[in-house]
């Protein structure tokens, strides 16, 4: 509800500003923003993007009611929404985004230096031209002689408008006053405000009855115009939506705390776009398109749902309907001025600077002139053909220099991309290199395709049978081998989706077809993981094992603890089990197996940390509730073994308090027990007699970890009374006082460690390498 009304509030006055900009008729944007709030946020599939007429649309929209009028203009918009909605169930949403950000920076950057150079003739009380070099050309004449009602009123807007974020920081009254005001609604106010006390004689907003409201007619023109038309909304509004939605979704996964929003589906999103579009211009208005600014003041204000967008669309419905007599107060050069400065803050300096960086503000500049010059249709095609030549010019763009060093060995440096085009400079720089000498040859590019491969390759096996040596090495210095052709697996990749472990002949009868996957996964690891790993297992095997860290998982099949983990060879000191259990220690039934583990792991190895991890749909934890308190009881090893995990029933129960949950969603009784029974574990742990010295003595943690295997999502135990962002459990945790919390682990986080575990390579291997 509350962030409904900031967007309502924000999403008032600037409706009617961009609607004076392109020219169309004032409800038409108030028409728009109930639109595309009410059916955008129903049928959308980002759930706190907010639709309505945007002014990255207001050229477009401009353009076509000064060619075709306002009713044809209507026409043009419900085409372009049935063309939306065909392309959303075509499910080619994603291939939008696949347009240069620099593109669509440069795009934005051109409306909105044009719509700025427009409505400052309002703001100096006069009328704007019909293009921006008009615009400019006009401007001197206008400054000579401005209206000064209409230069105060936007002076006082824009003054307000930069001034109010300021405000916003202060203590006290008016900073909180500040904080639920949005900084276009006071300004629109502040204006208004002084042109009603002032008695000054401004064209103000007039809203004609609903009853003479323009409906659209069907367009008569040129049919390839037309078509121009209905290409230029359609595309210019779905990228811009999508590219919104997009930006939404991060904004929202920053935010901190908050009940989680699922990810944008963009193929929904475009046809909740085209919906939106075909009935705002079956009643005549605007064009709709997700607006990246009352999107993030529906973030920021803390909505969770789709309903504050559909709510705001009903308090712009209301307020068409309900408060004319307060809108039609509000003067336009309040209007132009509110939209003017949107306009100057589309010219993103952020934005410029990313491109400046990535090296693509030729396309950024090329696509601002070509939309202020041209037409936003033009300019786009203009920042794409620039986009393409940069592309074709950094392909092309490849630099050998050579060079002797001391010992006489010759070194050829390749920087740029290696494609056919390069080939004939390739042969001409290889042909330079003496016989019989030593030669490195250094690629330091990203790409080589299979024509300068070939030539590089034969080059080679020449040189070689002349008596010369060739070495072949990367960016980092590294030796590069020759590439594969064939197919390699990963080697977390299942069994049954290798193709490089299946016998190249028939087993023997003594070997099974299981049998035969183990040992061909082993080949595989022998021809593709071991070289990879030899060195550092060698240097394991001279030093010995020093594990920092205690692991203590099931015996699932489905946990590939190095694989969640992202560990190599040494890292961890694991212990597997049905269940992840720590039996108490002193019980008659007490297993001296994972007791001896975590001794040798404590006193021997000194590990800092133990972990216990369990999982979704854990075997053990089904068997143990299914069969209850009395089946644990059973005469089997399983049974005898289960009854360790009885405590865990109890705590799922929790008669002295919640039970563990995770913090972004509800558990069903099956995850409850699995939960608990991490928090159960970590209890059963302090009570043996090494770990409960190690943590007195401050030289060890505990931590828990739950990972949902259909999610891929692992999630770590926070209890309340530790505080720490990276979770623990601390000997003074009181169990069950207060439910133990599950919080999910984020990729964007960064886990710090000790600087020699990091590599500046991490990452950087091919997918057949375990070793990060």
């Amino acid at each position: 509800m509350s962030a409904s009304v900031t967007v309502f509030l924000i999403a008032l006055p600037l409706s009617l500003g961009i609607a004076l900009t392109a020219g169309a008729p004032l409800q038409a944007g108030l028409v728009a923003a109930a639109v595309g709030g009410i059916v955008g946020g129903r049928l959308g599939g980002a759930p706190l993007q907010i639709g309505g007429p945007a002014a990255g649309l207001t050229v477009v929209t401009a353009d076509l009611i000064q060619m075709y009028g306002w009713r044809v203009t209507c026409a043009i918009t419900v085409a372009a929404g049935a063309g939306q909605l065909l392309l959303g169930f075509l499910r080619v949403a994603r291939s939008a985004l696949v347009v240069s950000p620099a593109i669509v920076h440069g795009m934005l950057a051109g409306i909105g230096a044009t719509i700025a150079l427009a409505q400052l003739h309002i703001m100096l009380g006069g009328s704007p031209e019909s293009s921006a070099v008009a615009n400019v050309l006009a401007l001197p004449g206008q400054l000579t002689d401005p209206h000064p009602a209409a230069l105060s009123v936007s002076g006082v807007t824009v003054a307000v408008l930069l001034l109010w974020p300021r405000l916003r920081q202060q203590r006290g009254r008016y900073g909180r006053i500040a904080a639920r005001l949005p900084a276009a609604l006071a300004a629109v106010v502040a204006a208004t405000t002084l042109a009603a006390a002032a008695g000054m004689r401004l064209p103000r907003v007039d809203l004609p009855s609903w009853r003479s409201h323009a409906l659209p007619e069907l367009p008569d023109g040129p049919v390839l115009g037309l078509i121009a038309a209905v290409l230029a909304v359609t595309l210019v509004s779905g990228v811009q939506t999508l590219l919104s939605a997009v930006a939404i979704d991060k904004l929202a996964a920053r935010r901190p705390g908050g009940s989680p929003v699922p990810r944008a589906d963009l193929d929904r999103e475009l046809r909740g776009l085209g919906v939106s579009n075909m009935v705002s211009g079956s009643l005549g208005g605007l064009p709709v398109a997700g607006v990246a600014v009352r999107s993030s003041a529906n973030v920021s204000a803390g909505a969770v749902s789709r309903n504050s967008a559909i709510l705001h669309g009903v308090w712009v419905l209301l307020a068409a309907l309900l408060l004319v007599s307060v809108i039609e107060l509000i003067p336009l050069a309040s209007l132009a001025a509110l939209v003017m400065v949107v306009g100057i803050q589309m010219v993103s300096i952020t934005h410029i600077r990313t491109v400046t960086r990535h090296r693509e503000v030729v396309v950024y500049a090329a696509t601002a002139a070509g939309v202020v010059f041209l037409g936003v249709l033009e300019g786009v095609g203009i920042g794409i053909g620039v986009a393409v030549s940069v592309a074709l010019h950094r392909l092309t763009r490849t630099r050998f220099t050579t060079e002797v060093r001391e010992d006489g060995t010759h070194r050829l440096v390749v920087r740029g991309q290696l494609t056919f085009l390069a080939v004939p400079r390739l042969s001409r720089a290889l042909a330079q290199m003496p016989e019989g000498a030593d030669v490195v040859v250094v690629l330091d590019g990203s790409f080589m395709d299979h024509a300068a491969y070939e030539t590089l390759h034969e080059w080679q096996t020449t040189h070689r049978t002349q008596g010369g040596t060739v070495e072949v090495q990367g960016r980092a210095g590294r030796q590069i081998a020759e590439p594969r052709t064939s197919h390699t697996c990963s080697p977390w990749m299942p069994w049954r989706n290798h193709q490089c472990i299946r016998p190249r002949q028939p087993e023997p009868a003594s070997h099974t077809p299981r049998h035969g996957q183990l040992l061909g996964g082993v080949r595989n690891f022998q021809r593709t993981t071991a070289p990879l790993v030899r060195e550092e297992l060698a240097r394991l095997a001279r030093e010995g094992q020093r594990p920092s860290q205690l692991f203590l998982t099931c015996a699932d099949s489905r946990l590939v603890t190095s694989m969640i983990t992202s560990s190599g060879p040494g890292d961890l000191f694991t212990v597997r089990n049905v269940g992840n259990l720590v039996p108490l220690p002193g019980t008659a039934t007490t297993d001296e197996s994972v007791a001896a583990a975590i001794e040798y792991a404590v006193d021997v190895l000194k590990v800092e940390s133990i972990t216990v991890c369990g999982h979704s749909g854990c075997g053990a934890m089904q068997a143990l509730r299914s069969a209850g308190e009395e089946g644990v009881a059973a005469d089997t090893s399983l049974g005898r073994w289960l009854r360790h995990a009885a405590p865990s029933l109890h705590r799922a129960a929790a008669p002295e308090g919640a039970p563990p949950r995770i913090v972004t969603r509800s558990s069903d009784a099956l995850e409850t027990l699995c939960l608990a029974n991490v928090v159960q574990q970590l209890e059963n742990l302090r009570a043996h007699p090494c770990v409960a010295r190690r943590i007195a003595e401050g030289g060890l943690e505990l931590h828990g970890m739950y990972f949902d295997v259909g999610e891929a999502q692992a999630y770590v135990l926070d209890p309340p009374a530790s505080g720490r962002t990276l979770p623990g459990v601390s000997p003074g945790d009181e169990p069950g006082a207060t439910p133990a919390l599950f919080t999910p682990v984020r990729p964007e986080e960064v886990i710090p460690g000790p600087p020699q575990e990091r590599d500046a390579s991490c990452g950087s291997q091919g997918a057949t390498s375990p070793v990060t």
